[in-house]
C-alpha cells in the first residue's frame, strides 16, 4: 500500500523504515526537511509541504499517519488535513491524543465524508526491531482497509506462548493490534496502557531504591548488605514472575553504570497518567496506584531519590525521554478539550 506519513520524529521515522521493509510505499514530510532527506535515501519519496504530500499520494483512498505531538500541532494538522483530503480517504493518528479530542475530530470530519482513525501506539524508539503495540479506533471498513499497514508494523506472533482458547478469536490481538471500537477507543486503551505503566515503574524504582539502601548507616550493622543490583536485575529478567521489558530497560541501564549517574531523578509526566486518574475520577473507580505514581512524578521535580533516577533510566530506553528537554508541565490544551494537559511527545 501506499501511506503519507507526517512527523518523522523518534517513531515516526522508524515506523516508515518498518513499512518500507515490508514492502509498502512511504510519501513523508516533517517540518525538518532534513528528517524527510534522510528517509528518502532509504526508499522513501519526501514532500516539501502537506499539500504537496497529498498530491503525491496517487492512491484512492488517500492515508495519511500522523505521529506528532498531542495538542495543538496535531489538532492544527486535522484541521489543515480537512481542507486537502476527499471523501473516503483517512486520517490516522497515531501520536498519544486525549480520546475526547479523536470523538470531537471525527464528528468534524464526518460530514466531508473524510474518515478518522485513531491509534494508540506503543513500542518506541525500538519498535523498528520490535514492531509497534497498537491499539485502534475507528470506523470498521476504514480500519480494515489499512490492515495491512497495521499488520506490518505490528510484532506479529512472535515466540510468545499462545494463550490458550484463542484459536478460534481474532487473531490481530495476538499479532500486537486491535480494532478495539468507534473513534476514541483505541486512545482511551493506550492512555490507560501509559497509566498503568506509570505504575509498573514506580515500583520497580522503590524496589530497586530499597535494595540501594540496605547498607544504610541506619541500620544495625549485621543487617546491612551491599547489593549489587545489576545482578539483581538480570537475575529478575529470567524466569521471575516480574520479569518485562521495563526491568530489561533498568537492566540495561544498571549494567552500563550501577549508580545511575547519567540521571538526576527529574521525571516528567506526559499526559495520559493525568487522563487516566481523571477517567477513573468520571467512572468512579479507586486507582490508588496510577494515582500515587503519577504524584510521585510531581515530587520527583523538587527532590531526587535513587528510585526516581531508575524511572528516568526506563523513560530513556524505551522513549527516549531525555531529562531537561521536556517542558515542565504538559502543554495546557484548548478550551474545547476541558483545559486537560496534552504531553509533548508523540508516543510512549
Amino acid at each position: 500500500m501506499q501511506i503519507g506519513m507526517v512527523g518523522l520524529g523518534k517513531m515516526g521515522g522508524n515506523m516508515s523504515r518498518r513499512l518500507m521493509k515490508a514492502g509498502h510505499r512511504c510519501v513523508v514530510f516533517d517540518a525538518n526537511a532534513k528528517l524527510g532527506a534522510a528517509l528518502a535515501k532509504d526508499g522513501a519519496t519526501a514532500a516539501a509541504s502537506i499539500a504537496n504530500l497529498v498530491k503525491m499520494l496517487g492512491e484512492k483512498p488517500r492515508a495519511i499517519w500522523l505521529m506528532l505531538p498531542a495538542g495543538k500541532v496535531t489538532e492544527e494538522m486535522v484541521e489543515q488535513l480537512g481542507g486537502l483530503l476527499d471523501p473516503d480517504d483517512i486520517i490516522i493518528d497515531g501520536g498519544n491524543s486525549f480520546y475526547k479530542d479523536d470523538i470531537r475530530n471525527a464528528k468534524k470530519l464526518a460530514p466531508k465524508g473524510i474518515r478518522y482513525v485513531d491509534c494508540g501506539t506503543s513500542g518506541g524508539v525500538c519498535g523498528i526491531e520490535r514492531g509497534y503495540c497498537m491499539m485502534i479506533g475507528g470506523p470498521k471498513q476504514a480500519v480494515n482497509y489499512l490492515d495491512p499497514i497495521f499488520s506490518a508494523l505490528a510484532p506479529g506472533l512472535g515466540d510468545i506462548p499462545r494463550t490458550p482458547d484463542r484459536e478460534k478469536g481474532d487473531s490481530r490481538p495476538e499479532r500486537g493490534y486491535i480494532h478495539a471500537g468507534p473513534s476514541g477507543a483505541g486512545h482511551f486503551i493506550k492512555m490507560v496502557h501509559n497509566g498503568i505503566e506509570y505504575g509498573m515503574m514506580q515500583v520497580y524504582a522503590e524496589g530497586f531504591d530499597i535494595q540501594r539502601n540496605k547498607d544504610s548507616k541506619d541500620l544495625p550493622e549485621d543487617e546491612r548488605f551491599v547489593l549489587k543490583l545489576p545482578d539483581i536485575a538480570e537475575v529478575w529478567r529470567r524466569g521471575s514472575v516480574i520479569s518485562s521489558w521495563l526491568l530489561d530497560l533498568g537492566a540495561a541501564a544498571l549494567a552500563k553504570d550501577s549508580q545511575l549517574t547519567k540521571f538526576s531523578g527529574f521525571v516528567q509526566d506526559s499526559g495520559e497518567g493525568r487522563w487516566t486518574v481523571e477517567a477513573a475520577i468520571e467512572e468512579a473507580v479507586p486507582a490508588d496506584v496510577l494515582t500515587t505514581a503519577l504524584y510521585a512524578r510531581f515530587r520527583s521535580r523538587q527532590e531526587h531519590t535513587f528510585g526516581e533516577r531508575m524511572l528516568s533510566a526506563m523513560r530513556f530506553g524505551f522513549g527516549g525521554h531525555v531529562e531537561g528537554q521536556e517542558s515542565i508541565d504538559p502543554e495546557p490544551k484548548s478550551e474545547k478539550s476541558q483545559g486537560r494537559a496534552a504531553p509533548r511527545t508523540a508516543a510512549e
